[in-house]
């Protein structure tokens, strides 16, 4: 009786790992556009300013010093190194500011003095750069891993089933700032959880005395870093947009639709109490 019940267990365990190429089926191996999230439909459905801001990105770092854990390379850095690309497609995605080039000036610039030398004396031609009136700055300022970790098992007979999970964050910082004057517009600081999970299956039984069986299935999903490095700074940015907004440093097109914006009301929320937000509402 016992050798059937651990037949039938392996005979489960082997059809669920004949499902396993199923999950692929639907992973392609070509190219694509990187996923949206919550955030990035945030950042497009915000309502429309009185005007676009010019916005300058010099750099946005990674200052966390945190590298991938062993077995990793102790060279590798755990989030990626592409923090001010991010910020510049979160920008230019929203309807709030017009990005300018200015982590590639010297390409830039170099590229005009060709242009220029072309003219053969007729610079006139050649428009000049747009100068920014908004300065970001800022960039990665944390990345905390085993936040949250946990899991569940069980075993009997030899078999069993477990599943672990692992909660990381990082968090960003992004500043305003007014170029005429040196003032600091708005601050927000950003953070996104990162989950990882492991469900896992197995059998180790002896059925008989020299007959040993053993089988093994498992599970494991880990959200992509940069994704969530993404979304936690196109969360800043709308953060950011709505502070200026509350703070009155920059103005909405239409301000009776805009502050009734249902984005806007939401992030306004997590920074301000609903009795507030309600009172900044009524007064327009």
């Amino acid at each position: 009786m016992m050798k059937n019940f651990v037949i039938a267990g392996v005979l489960l365990c082997l059809t669920a790992c004949s499902s396993v190429p199923e999950q692929f089926d639907n992973i392609e191996a070509s190219s694509s556009l990187m996923p949206k999230g919550e955030t990035y439909y945030d950042l497009v459905n915000l309502p429309s300013p009185q005007g676009a801001m010019v916005a300058a990105v010099y750099d946005f770092r990674d200052q966390t010093g945190q590298y991938k854990p062993i077995p990793s390379s102790n060279f590798s850095t755990a989030v990626p190194q592409s923090g001010t690309a991010f910020l510049a497609q979160a920008l230019n995605d929203s309807s709030w500011f017009v990005p300018v080039e200015r982590e590639g000036l010297q390409n830039l610039l170099t590229e005009r003095k060709i242009v220029r030398a072309g003219l053969k004396g007729d610079a006139n031609q050649l428009p000049q750069l747009n100068s920014a009136q908004i300065l970001m700055e800022g960039g990665i300022v944390a990345y905390d891993t085993n936040i949250k970790t946990g899991g569940a098992g069980a075993r009997y007979l030899g078999i069993g089933a477990s599943s672990q999970f692992r909660v990381d964050t990082v968090t960003v910082n992004l500043r305003a700032v007014d170029i005429r004057t040196g003032r600091l517009l708005s601050s927000v600081t950003t953070t996104k959880s990162i989950l990882s999970k492991e469900i896992s299956a197995g059998v180790f039984k002896f059925i008989d005395a020299q007959e040993l069986l053993e089988s093994e299935l498992g599970y494991t999903s880990n959200e992509p870093v940069s994704l969530c490095v993404a979304s936690a700074i196109e969360s800043a940015v709308v953060h950011m947009i709505a502070d200026g907004i509350w703070k009155g440093a920059w103005s909405l097109a239409d301000r009776h639709s805009g502050l009734n914006n249902p984005v806007l009301q939401k992030y306004w929320l997590e920074a301000h109490s609903p009795l507030r937000v309600s009172e900044k509402i009524k007064q327009g």
